[in-house]
């Protein structure tokens, strides 16, 4: 009996606690000057680099990933000092109803002037602007730019280099979309949603390789 009191106790301090975590997104402030092109390099394997994405509602949530237009990578020392990814935005993919009806509209809608018009904005990128390293990690700092907002950003990452193809692989990281003028479905925007908003906190992560 005193076991399974136990049992029950640590269950109730656990689920507690996973619903006080809160997720928050990351510091949007303005953009730095780059004077570097670094995306001319075309050293990114494009291939298998991509930004995944999941957006949530209250009835639940929709996941995928973006392809990498083109990009550049300066690794000095094995360490990147440079870097710039820009994301085909013609390319999101819906992967949590991947071969459905389903994807294809989701797909379609967010591709639409409702989310991130990419008939007007066919691309978007990341540029990074400085790099400092704490307890193995590195702090990414770079400007992101969504439709016609860029921001600057900090992101965690880390980096290692196996067989010559050096990875860039970020943690997942919070991104306002507010912030970025994507309105649909935003209590930032509009009111009297009731439960048909869509959060403004979108999860966001990179992946992105170097060729061989």
């Amino acid at each position: 009996m005193k076991k399974l009191v136990l049992m029950l106790v640590t269950l109730a301090v656990v689920v507690t606690s996973c619903k006080g975590e809160k997720k928050e997104a990351v510091e949007t402030k303005e953009a730095e000057t780059v004077e570097v092109k670094v995306a001319d390099l075309n050293n990114v394997d494009t291939a298998v680099s991509v930004l995944t994405w999941k957006g949530t509602k209250p009835t639940g949530a929709h996941d995928g990933v973006v392809g990498l237009q083109s990009g550049g990578l300066v690794v000095e020392n094995g360490m990147v000092t440079q870097g710039e990814f820009v994301i085909d935005m013609n390319t999101i993919v819906n992967n949590d109803m991947a071969g459905s009806d389903g994807a294809g509209k989701l797909e379609g809608h967010l591709k639409s002037g409702d989310f991130f018009d990419v008939e007007k904005f066919p691309t978007s990128t990341f540029v990074i602007t400085s790099i400092t390293e704490a307890e193995g990690k590195l702090a990414v700092t770079g400007n992101l730019t969504i439709k016609d907002v860029t921001k600057s950003i900090t992101i965690p990452a880390t980096v290692s280099t196996e067989g010559g193809v050096t990875t860039f692989t970020s943690d997942k990281f919070m991104v306002n979309r507010a912030d970025f003028n994507v309105k649909y479905g935003s209590k930032s925007f509009f009111d009297n949603l009731k439960d048909k908003f869509i959060d403004d906190l979108m999860e966001m992560s990179f992946v992105v390789k170097t060729k061989a």
